[in-house]
């Protein structure tokens, strides 16, 4: 046996009089309006995400910022193990204290002659 069920449903009748034309009217521009005003909020939402002051584009610029200053934290991680090479070899070598005394401030062995040649002039490296 198959059974149906039928269900009564108020037809949709059209506004009778100029009130209910006014309701109707304002019930769908005030739709149309909130559509609007969603759309408008979604873009500016969007425009934000991308553009604001943490936005993707600022996201972005702060990542290769921090690649940047990670590689100069390297390179001067590497200059200061090498200077403190330097200094401890200047604290427990006698050699290296006479090479860099001969070397900066050009001191000699008793016997020993300098020469010093003049530097190019700029207008010949170029």
């Amino acid at each position: 046996m198959v059974s149906t069920v039928t269900l009564n449903r108020p037809a949709l009748k059209k506004p009778a009089g100029p009130v209910s034309r006014f309701v109707a009217k304002a019930y769908m521009s005030r739709r149309k309006v909130a559509t609007a005003g969603a759309a408008v909020l979604a873009l500016g939402l969007g425009y934000h995400v991308v553009f604001g002051r943490n936005g993707l584009i600022s996201y972005e610029q702060k990542r290769m910022d921090s690649k940047t200053l990670d590689g100069e934290l390297r390179s001067l991680e590497r200059e200061n193990d090498q200077l403190k090479g330097h200094v401890e070899r200047l604290e427990n070598d006698p050699d290296a204290i006479e090479h860099q005394a001969r070397e900066e401030l050009h001191y000699t062995r008793p016997g020993e002659v300098i020469y010093t040649l003049p530097s190019e002039p700029e207008e010949q490296k170029k």
